[in-house]
């Protein structure tokens, strides 16, 4: 008998791989995050992808996140990192660990693994300085230094996370 956590995992990469095959007007974002379980028998564990948003510090970049799913999802949030090494005051550069709050408190059984991911990448261009991971970046942003930080992920995208390396 499946437990609830994946009759909701099985429903959710089902709804995935309709979007993905269909060209619906969300259709752009799975382009933009891309995210499918490591192999169909562990739902429990996904991989995925995030690209930088275009015109901004993180353009050009494609970061790969690690997703693990708690026995008690949807009602307990996934526990997903970055692999690829990225800056982002919210990001901690050597674990990948995300602070956001729909990753902690402010989650609830309505969000999916892919709204959390969208987040997270919405997150990338509304870095939220008053709960950093990386506290250099932050320091760099509380000092209203926006080019500095700019030519610093710039930097960091360009070493790490390419698309074309």
């Amino acid at each position: 008998m499946a437990s609830a956590a994946s009759r909701r995992l099985l429903k959710e990469y089902s709804a995935l791989q309709k979007e993905q095959s269909a060209s619906s007007p969300s259709a752009s974002l799975i382009n933009e995050v891309s995210i499918s379980p490591v192999s169909q028998e562990d739902l429990f564990y996904w991989t995925g992808v995030i690209t930088g948003i275009p015109g901004g510090p993180y353009e050009g970049g494609c970061w790969k996140i690690d997703i693990r799913i708690p026995n008690t999802y949807p009602l307990h949030p996934p526990e997903i990192k970055f692999i690829t090494p990225i800056c982002h005051p919210n990001i901690h550069f050597k674990t990948g660990e995300v602070c956001l709050d729909v990753l902690k408190s402010h989650w609830t059984a309505a969000w999916t693994l892919l709204s959390a991911c969208i987040a997270i990448r919405a997150l990338l261009s509304d870095p939220e300085i008053d709960s950093p991971l990386n506290i250099d970046a932050a320091n760099i942003l509380r000092c209203g230094d926006t080019t500095g930080y700019d030519s610093l992920v710039r930097y960091f995208t360009n070493k790490y996370a390419r698309l074309d390396r």
